[in-house]
């Protein structure tokens, strides 16, 4: 038993077609061949190798050049035109040494050219050779195929997910009488980290809730839909939004968050009274804007900002009360908006959103469509890096809007 016989794969002995139309190099060929340990198919014809071929592949193919009939260059144009064979290793063995020949050869898809008459050592050493290479590239060609499988599942799991996660997203806007409000959501991935909701509670008033999870994907994900479920519990469960607030970074994190951390604003308003109190934890503050003046200005000062959810355990949040004249409008947004960035890499800031607002007469539902088109407008021919998400809502002149 020869310890270094050469293996094609699962232990079998590596397969040779030799084709020669000289029944004594054939001889000569198959016999230094098996003796080496290979499994050796003899054919005297190009017709014949290209059915031997096709019938069962060969790991490598020996070919001779001047054949009647079919010569070897007609071979192996056929096979690497066949999608099952173009991949077998030519090694082209022949008399003729002019460079022309071995130019072809390798033109065509040859991968190695012998002279006659040569020493088998030397074939030995180039079979081998291209064996092992060949070798490779069957294992590279299964490990790519295993990687889109792979790429696929992933792609299918990421929409499964990003429609599980839209559906934690209210699907409507709240519908009250005298007040209109606006919600844009896009994430830069397939699923992402921002968060936005609408929670009716008693005594006729809205939750409006804006956060964002430090990070991007499927981790940030996940915290986005923790945070959904605990937010909405602790504006349900507590009367007033600051204590809800303080509650819900207390949750967030008790679950063990690590070295995430969620900025959120939240706001609560009274359509009775016309007002709308107001709590921040680290988030960009959210605008408000008079239509009546056409002005903005930050509707929450950074005094009265805390610190992001998850940070410290124990972090108390405060919160301020604005009243809500006809045409007010408060837009919450995330990060993503503010820094936009162009094509000359400068960033849209709090600055640019400010500026495309002031001065002009909007409704809420326009004020945010009008941010909206700013930042797609600004950051046009970059790819999008973060989430985009805005909330608003504002007081109209009555139920019938003016």
């Amino acid at each position: 038993m020869n310890p270094d016989k050469p293996k094609s794969g699962a232990g079998q002995p590596a397969s040779i077609l030799v084709v020669d139309d000289t029944p004594a190099n054939l001889q000569i060929l198959a016999g230094m061949l098996k003796d080496r340990g290979y499994k050796v198919r003899p054919v005297p014809s190009g017709k014949l190798a290209l059915q031997a071929a096709q019938r069962d592949p060969p790991d490598l193919i020996l070919l001779d050049i001047n054949m009647p009939e079919m010569n070897g260059f007609e071979v192996c144009e056929r096979l690497k035109n066949d999608d099952q064979l173009k991949g077998i290793p030519v090694i082209f063995i022949s008399a003729h040494t002019e460079q022309i020949d071995k130019v072809k050869a390798f033109a065509i898809g040859g991968v190695d050219y012998l002279t006659k008459p040569f020493q088998m050592e030397e074939l030995h050493a180039r079979v081998e050779t291209h064996l092992r290479l060949r070798r490779l590239q069957i294992e590279l060609e299964e490990y790519s195929r295993h990687l889109e499988l792979a790429r696929e599942r992933i792609k299918l799991d990421l929409e499964l997910a990003r429609g599980v996660q839209r559906g934690f997203l209210p699907m409507r806007t709240p519908e009250v009488p005298g007040y209109e409000f606006f919600a844009h959501y896009e994430s830069a991935y397939e699923v992402g980290g921002d968060y936005y909701d609408f929670i009716l509670l008693p005594r006729e008033r809205v939750a409006i809730l804006l956060g964002d999870v430090a990070g991007k994907g499927v981790v940030a994900a996940l915290l986005m839909a923790k945070l959904c479920a605990e937010a909405r519990f602790c504006m349900l469960t507590e009367p007033d939004a600051a204590t809800a607030v303080t509650k819900l970074n207390s949750l967030m994190t008790q679950s063990g968050i690590a070295d995430r951390f969620v900025t959120l604003v939240a706001a609560v308003l009274d359509p009775v009274r016309h007002t709308a109190t107001l709590v921040n934890a680290g988030h960009p503050p959210p605008l408000i804007y008079h239509r009546a003046t056409r002005t903005v200005e930050e509707a929450i000062s950074n005094e009265v900002a805390g610190l992001p959810l998850g940070v410290l355990d124990d972090s108390k949040y405060s919160s301020c009360q604005i009243s809500l004249e006809p045409g007010d409008t408060v837009l919450a947004f995330t990060d993503g908006v503010t820094e936009a960035v162009n094509l000359q890499g400068r960033q849209l800031q709090t600055k640019g959103v400010y500026t495309a607002v002031q001065g002009e007469a909007f409704w809420p539902c326009a004020l945010g469509e009008r941010v909206v088109k700013v930042v797609k407008q600004f950051a046009a021919g970059c790819s999008q890096n973060d989430d985009i998400s805005l909330v608003g809502f504002g007081r109209t002149c009555s139920p019938t809007r003016n």
